[in-house]
């Protein structure tokens, strides 16, 4: 059974939380400020965790990066903050995801979910679809499910780009990581680069480019691969 650690001074949102994950055969877990959910994360090892970045006593982006110093745990962010740095900043600092308050249940479980077969399959790397075609990161190739005769040709760049996306799939990845894992972390500030790029991954991959089903925009924060 999958163990959910919900970080939230908000009563109301824990107790609805833990009822709606309850129901769907999770063990659920709740810390109301950020003390508490380290503590938990230590002694009661959850294998995800739910994270409200706006807690009483330590701002939830400082508790990702605790995490992070000792734990792979997957996070998720549940959180009011709209303004898009508190999102990337959160990204940034090692979560996997972002939900902003107020949010539908049915999405965060969907998250959930996306989070949690990445973690139990980290290092598989199957032939990925993409619309109508087919692509294969160990031979980096790409070609026409129907017909692996007609193959796609991606630049060294849309490979490395497509590579980091796909083996997080569902996974919102910021733009500066992005930029730092396959430009480097002297274009960290070089946003062009990617809307370049992605359009190019898109018109070739795509089976429409203007309405993506599979390389999706976040905008002001990322991008990400949806299956």
């Amino acid at each position: 059974m999958t163990r959910i650690l919900i970080v939230d001074d908000e009563p109301q949102i824990l107790r609805a939380l833990r009822i709606n994950l309850t129901a769907r055969q999770y063990d659920v877990l709740t810390a109301a400020d950020g003390t508490a959910a380290l503590h938990a994360a230590r002694t009661d090892h959850p294998d995800l965790v739910v994270l409200d970045l706006g807690l009483p006593d330590i701002d939830g982006t400082q508790i990702i990066r605790s995490l992070r110093a000792w734990t792979p745990v997957p996070i998720v962010v549940l959180s009011g903050r709209t303004d898009s740095r508190d999102k990337v900043d959160a990204l940034d600092a090692g979560a996997d995801d972002y939900v902003t308050k107020p949010f539908s249940v049915d999405e965060l479980l969907a998250r959930i979910r996306a989070v949690t077969r990445r973690k139990t399959s980290p290092d598989a790397t199957p032939d990925i679809r993409i619309g109508r075609y087919t692509v294969d990161l160990t031979d980096l190739s790409a070609y026409l499910t129907e017909d692996p005769s007609h193959t796609v040709h991606l630049t060294r760049t849309e490979w490395q780009l497509l590579d980091v996306l796909v083996r997080s799939p569902g996974k919102l990845i910021s733009q500066r990581q992005l930029l730092h894992d396959v430009w480097g972390p002297t274009y960290l500030g070089e946003t062009q680069y990617l809307r370049q790029y992605m359009a190019q991954l898109r018109r070739k991959l795509e089976d429409d480019p203007a309405r993506p089903r599979h390389l999706i925009t976040e905008p002001g924060m990322g991008y990400r691969f949806r299956p």
